[in-house]
C-alpha cells in the first residue's frame, strides 16, 4: 500500500525543499498578490475574503496608516491625506508632476528637483513609501495565508517603466522588507498566466489597459526561448482616463466649479467610475451627485454616449498596437493569441476595436484584473526553485536605445532599442587631443542622432589616461542591464588598465508624453536626423584634421616644406576652415579631400622621417 504524505496548508509534501514566494501586481487602481499552492497559482484574500486590494493608502495625523478599501472609505471626505494612483508618480520629479497637478487633489512639499513629496496629516510622503505601505499589507496577507516567511517575491511593472519608475518600484518593496526576485514586465506575466509558455511556437500580444497605464507587447515563443520581440505603450494612459474624461463632461453639463473643492472633484470622479462599471454591462445608467441628503444634479449618459467619450483614447492604443507590431516586423494576421489585460478591457468599445483591428476574438477566460498576478506567482515559483526539470526563459527588452554622447554633440547608441534583456554589449572609443589624460561619459536614452534631443541618465569621469597622441587611445564602454532592466556603465583605458562606472539609478523618470514623443519624434525626424548626424560627422572630422595639421605644421613645417608648398597646404586649410562649420556636409568632405591632397608629401616626408628616427642605430632584420 502507497503512504499519503499530508503538509500543511501553503506547504509541499516536501517542506524542507519547498520556498514560499509570492507574484504582486503593484497596480495603479488595485493591486494583488498570487502565489502557487498544490501546483496551482491563485490570488490570495484577505480576512474579509477579498482578493483585490485597492491601490489607496491614508494617512491621519495621530500617525495610523490605512491601506485598501478602509482606505478608500475616505477619499471623498478626506482627500488630501488619502492618496490614490501613486504609481503614475514613481520616479518622477516634482516638475514631472506638474502636467499631472490638475488631476491629483494633493499638496506638494516645495522643491525644484529630486523626489517629490506629499504633504499629508503624517508629515510629507515620498511614492515609494506610499508603494511600500501597499507592498507591506500584501507581504503580510501572503504570509499569513502561506503559513510562513516569504522567501522573495516578483513584482510587475508596466513593459514602459523607465529605469528610474523600476528603480522606485525596487525601493518601495526594499522598504517593504521584500526580497525581490526579479522585475517582471505585466505584459510577460500576462502570457505566462495563460500557458502560452507550453505551446510550440507562436506570437502573442498582450494588450494590457490597466487604471493608469497602457501597453501592448509582442511576444514571440520559439524552441522554448520566450521572448519580447517589441513594446509599446503610454505610463499616463488608462481607465484613469476614461474617469477623468466622464468627469469633465459631467463638469460641463452641470457648470460646477471644482477649483477649490478637492472633495467635490472626488465624487464626480467616484460616480464617473461607477458609470463607467455600469455600462460595460448596462445600455445607459444614470450619475447622482449628492449634497447631505439631497440630489444635487442627476445626468443620464448612455453607452453610446460614453463610448463617444472614451473614443479618442481607444484609438490611441490602437495606433500603439499599429506601431508595436510594425517595429516587431509583424503583420495583424500573423499573430496567433491577443490577451486581454487590466480591469479597463471589460469595456466592450475596448473589446470591440481590439477585435477589428487584429481581425480574431481576444482570449479573456483568466480575469484581467488577476491574470498578471498569477503569471507572477507562477514565475516566482520557478525563481524559489520549487519547480524542477526544464522552465520557461523570458526575455524582456529595453524600451529605448541607450547610448553615449561623441565628439559633435552626437549619440552613439550602444545597445539598441527592443534589445533582449539582461544584456552586456561594449564599444570602443577614443581621445579626440593629443595629450588628453581624461574623458567625460554621458550616458544617454532615445532614439535620436543628437545629444539634446535624447534624455540624460548619468554622466563620469575616466581619468588617468597615459597621455598618447589623438586615436591611440583604446577606452571600452560596457553597458550592462540586468534582468529588472536597470543600467551599469563601466569605462576602461586598455592600455593602463584604469577605469570608472557607474549604475544609472536616477531619481526621477520620463514625463507623461516624453517615451511616446521621443519614438514619435525618432520617425518624423529620421532623414534631418541623419543630415544633423552626417554634418556633425563632417565637422568633427573637419576639426580633428586641422588640429592635427597645425600641430604637425608648428613642429615639421620649417624642416620639411618648401614655401610654395607650404602655401598651397595653407591655402587649402582656409578653404576648409571657412566651410568646417557650414550647413552642407558635402562641401566639407570635399574642402577635406583637397587639404588632404595638399598635404600627401608633407605626410609623407614626416612618416620617412619618423622611420629614419626608428630605425637609426638598428638592422632591419630586428623589425621581422
Amino acid at each position: 500500500m502507497a503512504l499519503l504524505q499530508i503538509s500543511e496548508p501553503g506547504q509541499s509534501t516536501s517542506p524542507h525543499e519547498h520556498r514560499l514566494a509570492a507574484g504582486i501586481d503593484l497596480g495603479t487602481t488595485n493591486s494583488l498578490v498570487a502565489s502557487v499552492r498544490s501546483g496551482v497559482a491563485d490570488t490570495l484574500d484577505d480576512a474579509e475574503g477579498m482578493d483585490i486590494l485597492p491601490s489607496v493608502v491614508r494617512y491621519t495625523d495621530h500617525g495610523e496608516v490605512m491601506v485598501g478599501a478602509k482606505a478608500l472609505g475616505y477619499a471623498t471626505q478626506d482627500p488630501l491625506n488619502t492618496l490614490a494612483s501613486v504609481k503614475r508618480m514613481m520616479g518622477r520629479s516634482a516638475s514631472d508632476l506638474a502636467t499631472l497637478e490638475g488631476h491629483l487633489p494633493y499638496r506638494f512639499a516645495d522643491q525644484d528637483s529630486g523626489v517629490p513629496q506629499i504633504l499629508t496629516a503624517a508629515g510629507p510622503v515620498t511614492s515609494m513609501e506610499v508603494s511600500a505601505e501597499i507592498l507591506k499589507t500584501l507581504r503580510a496577507r501572503a504570509e499569513d495565508c502561506l503559513g510562513g516567511e516569504l522567501a522573495g517575491a516578483v513584482i510587475t511593472v508596466p513593459a514602459y517603466f523607465d529605469d528610474a519608475q523600476r528603480q522606485a518600484t525596487k525601493d518601495a518593496a526594499r522598504l517593504a522588507g521584500l526580497n525581490v526576485f526579479r522585475l517582471l514586465n505585466e505584459p510577460t506575466a500576462a502570457a505566462v498566466a495563460y500557458g502560452l509558455d507550453h505551446q510550440a511556437q507562436g506570437v502573442t500580444v498582450v494588450y494590457d489597459l490597466g487604471g493608469g497605464t497602457f501597453d501592448v507587447s509582442v511576444l514571440a515563443l520559439t524552441r522554448g526561448v520566450f521572448e519580447v520581440l517589441a513594446t509599446g505603450g503610454d505610463t499616463a494612459l488608462g481607465g484613469d482616463d476614461f474617469d477623468r474624461q466622464v468627469a469633465a463632461w459631467v463638469l460641463d453639463q452641470t457648470g460646477l466649479d471644482v477649483q477649490d473643492d478637492p472633495q467635490l472633484l472626488r465624487k464626480i470622479l467616484a460616480e464617473a467610475r461607477k458609470a463607467k462599471e455600469v455600462l460595460s454591462l448596462e445600455s445607459e445608467t444614470v450619475i447622482r451627485l449628492e449634497h447631505g441628503t439631497e440630489i444635487r444634479e442627476e445626468i443620464r449618459l448612455t453607452r453610446e454616449g460614453f463610448e463617444h467619450l472614451i473614443g479618442p483614447y481607444v484609438r490611441k492604443t490602437i495606433a500603439w498596437c499599429r506601431k508595436t507590431l510594425r517595429e516587431a516586423e509583424v503583420e495583424p494576421s500573423k499573430v496567433e493569441h491577443i490577451i486581454l489585460v487590466g480591469g479597463s478591457t471589460r469595456i466592450p468599445h475596448v473589446r470591440r476595436e481590439v477585435q477589428e483591428f487584429f481581425g480574431r476574438p481576444p482570449l479573456s477566460g483568466i480575469d484581467p484584473d488577476k491574470v498578471v498576478a498569477i503569471g507572477a506567482a507562477q514565475q516566482a515559483d520557478v525563481l524559489a526553485g520549487n519547480v524542477s526539470g526544464e522552465s520557461v526563459l523570458l526575455l524582456d527588452v529595453l524600451p529605448l536605445s541607450l547610448g553615449v554622447e561623441t565628439m559633435g554633440n552626437l549619440v552613439s547608441r550602444i545597445i539598441e532599442r527592443n534589445t533582449p534583456i539582461p544584456v552586456s554589449r561594449a564599444q570602443e572609443f577614443t581621445t579626440f587631443k593629443d595629450g588628453q589624460t581624461a574623458m567625460r561619459i554621458h550616458v544617454l536614452q532615445g532614439e535620436r542622432e543628437k545629444v539634446e534631443d535624447c534624455r540624460s541618465l548619468a554622466t563620469f569621469d575616466l581619468t588617468g589616461i597615459p597621455p598618447m597622441v589623438a586615436g591611440a587611445a583604446h577606452i571600452k564602454v560596457t553597458f550592462q542591464v540586468d534582468a529588472d532592466g536597470l543600467l551599469s556603465v563601466r569605462a576602461q583605458e586598455k592600455t593602463s588598465g584604469v577605469s570608472a562606472s557607474v549604475e544609472v539609478k536616477p531619481s526621477y523618470g520620463l514625463t507623461d508624453t516624453e517615451i511616446e514623443t521621443m519614438l514619435r519624434d525618432s520617425f518624423e525626424h529620421a532623414e534631418q536626423d541623419m543630415h544633423a548626424k552626417n554634418l556633425a560627422e563632417r565637422q568633427v572630422e573637419a576639426r580633428r584634421v586641422l588640429e592635427a595639421l597645425r600641430a604637425a605644421l608648428e613642429k615639421d613645417g620649417q624642416a620639411l616644406l618648401s614655401g610654395d608648398e607650404r602655401e598651397s597646404i595653407m591655402r587649402a586649410q582656409s578653404e576648409l576652415e571657412a566651410v568646417s562649420e557650414a550647413d552642407d556636409p558635402e562641401r566639407i568632405k570635399q574642402a577635406i579631400g583637397s587639404l588632404e591632397r595638399a598635404s600627401e608629401t608633407f605626410v609623407a616626408r614626416r612618416m620617412n622621417q619618423s622611420v629614419r628616427r626608428v630605425m637609426r642605430g638598428h638592422r632591419v632584420e630586428e623589425f621581422e
